[in-house]
């Protein structure tokens, strides 16, 4: 009998073996404020109509129309422009992973800035796309010049930028990014703009499309509200989003996701609602990290906060021992040194969380 050591390192992937798996942080008996997700529930009575809608779906049956009806509820919803198509992911996470197969053809490469969200350079090297890594400028804007020489010289399959920015929060130049748009167009690839966080955000590229086939959007319901449904969507020209959806599993999505996202969708006004009232206390913890000493928030468009301490390490055990969990991401590249990124919660949870912060700091 093989000893299963032997069996592990004689069939996984040494790539695989090697890496590390996404952290989850336990959350257990603390304020979750680490994962940007809203923290708003729904109104009781809104809650028992889903209960009951979710009951009455035929969980019996594959998701087949229920899929096509999400897909035009979210297309109706968005506004998508005319010329133009929708697909759907289990989150945006399996959307990353569906571009990377569609677009690994040899010598397929994906750029991306750095710092930003991991599942870009995850996914692509787990597909065995060469994946090239852009730093930010110090202040975490695009640096222009470094983007359109690496697009030049690696010719991406695919170009993500993340709009806003995850982990940093922040909106990218439009110019600058029009001019990547631009490059990556003359070279023959196409430019993802993840806009997870649309909902607190003051831009959105979706009305760019029909005049930059180039270009897809891509959108999570997480941020929306329903990080716990997981439905993503990607649009784009419908010929692009044609070829893209071939390499969909059947059935990607269940009928009780969508169902789930039917009914966001009709009551979209209790979401925007809750969107409304993260923004603004964005803009109120802004002004009390501006206030502590020590501590530099950066301008956020999303609904979280990235903020330069001076000992991170130290800053988030405090805040974890007094209750409040955050994402210590100072780790995760040179230019995040010291950094914690905040998610944004209820007006309690924000007040917990800065009296928290000044005492650790």
């Amino acid at each position: 009998m093989i000893p299963l050591a032997e069996r592990i390192r004689h069939t996984i992937r040494q790539d695989v073996a090697s890496m590390h798996a996404y952290a989850i942080q336990d959350s257990t008996g603390l304020v979750k404020l680490d994962a940007m997700e809203n923290p708003y529930t729904l109104p009781s009575e809104l809650q028992r109509e889903l209960g009951e809608r979710l009951g009455r779906a035929a969980i019996n049956r594959y998701p087949v129309r229920s899929s096509v009806e999400v897909a035009a509820a979210l297309a109706r919803f968005v506004g998508l422009p005319a010329g133009c198509a929708l697909m759907l992911g289990n989150g945006s996470d399996e959307l990353i992973d569906l571009l990377s197969v569609a677009c690994h053809v040899p010598g397929a490469k994906v750029l991306a800035p750095l710092p930003g969200f991991v599942m870009y350079e995850m996914s692509a090297r787990l597909r065995r796309l060469e994946f090239v890594g852009v730093p930010l400028t110090p202040e975490f804007e695009l640096d222009e010049a470094a983007m359109l020489d690496a697009i030049a010289r690696h010719r991406p399959a695919l170009t993500y930028i993340a709009y806003p920015n995850n982990p940093t929060a922040n909106l990218f130049d439009e110019a600058a990014v029009e001019r990547v748009v631009a490059a990556v167009g003359e070279q023959g690839g196409f430019v993802v703009i993840d806009e997870a966080y649309q909902p607190f955000s003051s831009r959105s590229w979706l009305a760019k499309l029909p005049s930059q086939p180039q270009v897809l959007v891509m959108r999570t319901l997480s941020k929306f509200g329903l990080a716990g449904v997981r439905l993503g969507y990607l649009c784009g020209a419908e010929a692009l989003i044609r070829e893209i959806d071939k390499v969909r599993p059947p059935y990607n999505v269940s009928v009780l996701n969508a169902e789930a996202t039917l009914f966001a969708l009709e009551h979209a006004g209790e979401y925007a609602r809750q969107a409304a009232l993260v923004r603004a206390e964005r803009e109120r913890l802004q002004a009390a990290l501006h206030a502590l000493p020590g501590a530099r928030p950066y301008p956020s468009e999303a609904n979280m906060i990235l903020v330069r301490v001076p000992d991170a390490r130290r800053a988030f055990e405090g805040l974890k021992s007094r209750g409040v969990l955050v994402k210590n991401v100072s780790s995760l590249h040179p230019l995040l040194a010291n950094c914690l990124r905040l998610t944004v919660g209820t007006p309690a949870e924000n007040d917990r969380m800065i009296a928290a912060l000044k005492e650790s700091l």
